[in-house]
């Protein structure tokens, strides 16, 4: 009987193993036996089966890390609280830990997991720790902007394969990241984010229930409609195209595209190398060497993204709705998602308020910006436009959201007839339109232009 009964708790024991998914805990719910303080003096300890950290004056960024080193596809969960929201908070996953940077203080640098408390609502969103920064702001993906409520244990979901990342917050799916990096491995870490008042001092972070799956995983699916951050360029995930995306460049040719106002694309002016649509510079006129080039395709409702990298001193634009009706000289018209070099170009400084400089409604209205969320000239950044079915049109500037309007709308033609546009009827209101790409002599390199019409 006994040796039946051993057999019995054994067959139970590898049956909820499988059922399990071969988790693996990380925390044993009594000690930090397996844990390692690696930066920062915040101070971390066990209470009621939870990590709890603190927040401490006068300290950096603080990371208790898992001697588990992960190395290939993962699945990593917990539940973490936050007991006020004047701080943020974050989980390191896939990063590494430097121990010779900052004057020997050390340095962890890799993917985080952000926990925002704030009215902001970025929890669950792709931070590159001491390195590439914001890679997915949840702006991206307003439906995934969750309050995370302080004294409230959330549920945290990061699940790495390949080079995809996907994050969820109680279930919610938020953030989807194809990144370029293929190394799947790295440390997992908690962080303690360093404050800027002694007053905040004392705030508590807490995790628990960290686990970890390395086998048998079983990819979730998002639903439709979430925004795909793709770093790899001019390449678009089975999701994507699943949910109706298309390349406008697909890296090699300029097939779809054409001259403003011709039948063939330019024959000078513009280039395609190394997966890269570039306009040349010239004099930094509009429209006097290559020309703009269009779309073949016509456009009414869409979510248009872009990746533009500036030269310094540049500027080009983006167009929308362009109709090729008007007689125009110079530059076809159309509504413009500004491209511009703030610091030199003189344009920066012209029109009202502000509303030529990068990422504006050229013209219009000024696009607001936080300097940290863009990346100087010689850098890559992302543009992104949509257009709701009715009418509201949003500009988005590397994941954030920095203007929107209605187009159509009294305030949007009160706009119009205080602008060059004036001498246009219904500017910018035709049903449908090309995509424009502009050429202002200057040179401006494009890759990654997708495009997903909504119905």
């Amino acid at each position: 009987m006994k040796q039946i009964a051993a057999l019995f708790f054994l067959f139970t024991a590898l049956l909820c193993n499988a059922q399990s998914g071969n988790w693996q805990s990380l925390f044993d719910g009594k000690t930090l036996n397996g844990w390692k303080q690696l930066t920062g003096s915040a101070d971390y300890e066990v209470e009621n089966g939870m990590i709890v950290g603190t927040t401490a004056e006068k300290s950096p960024n603080s990371f208790l890390a898992s001697d588990t080193r992960i190395t290939g596809d993962f699945v990593l969960e917990m539940e973490t609280m936050m007991s006020d929201s004047i701080s943020n908070s974050g989980v390191q996953f896939k990063s590494n830990f430097d121990p010779k940077a900052n004057e020997g203080k050390g340095k962890v640098y890799g993917y985080q997991y952000d926990v925002d408390p704030t009215a902001r609502k970025w929890s669950g969103g792709i931070y590159d720790e001491g390195r590439r920064e914001w890679l997915y702001p949840v702006s991206n993906n307003p439906k995934g902007q969750i309050l995370f409520t302080p004294n409230v244990f959330h549920k945290v979901r990061i699940e790495c394969i390949g080079q995809k990342v996907k994050t969820w917050l109680d279930d919610q799916p938020v953030s989807f990241l194809v990144d370029t990096l293929s190394a799947n491995q790295g440390i997992i870490a908690l962080q303690v984010h360093a404050i800027g008042k002694a007053k905040d001092a004392g705030v508590k972070i807490y995790w628990k229930n960290i686990r970890v799956q390395t086998k048998n995983i079983k990819e979730l699916p998002f639903p439709k409609g979430v925004y795909v951050a793709g770093l790899i360029p001019n390449k678009l995930t089975p999701y994507e195209e699943q949910n109706g995306w298309k390349l406008l460049f697909d890296g090699k040719t300029t097939n779809g595209w054409v001259g403003a106002h011709k039948n063939t694309f330019p024959d000078k002016g513009w280039k395609v190398k190394e997966g890269i649509l570039q306009v040349m510079a010239s004099n930094g006129d509009e429209s006097t060497n290559g020309g703009d080039i269009v779309s073949k395709n016509e456009y009414a409702a869409f979510d248009l993204s872009f990746d533009f990298k500036l030269t310094k001193g540049a500027n080009s634009g983006i167009k929308y709705f362009v109709t090729l009706n008007e007689q125009s000289k110079g530059s076809a018209i159309g509504l413009e998602y500004q491209l511009l070099d703030d610091d030199v170009h003189p344009d920066a400084k012209l029109g009202r308020d502000g509303n030529r400089t990068l990422a504006s409604l050229y013209d219009l209205i000024k696009a607001k910006k936080i300097e940290r969320f863009f990346r100087k000239p010689g850098n890559w950044n992302t543009g992104r436009v949509i257009v709701y079915l009715n009418n509201h049109v949003e500009h988005y500037l590397n994941g954030v959201k920095v203007l929107e309007y209605d187009r159509g709308s009294q305030a949007y033609r009160d706009l119009v007839a205080q602008s060059k546009y004036k001498i246009w009827p219904d500017f910018g209101e035709a049903q449908k339109g090309h995509i424009l790409i502009q050429d202002h002599g200057n040179e401006v390199s494009f890759r990654s232009i997708k495009i997903k019409e909504l119905k």
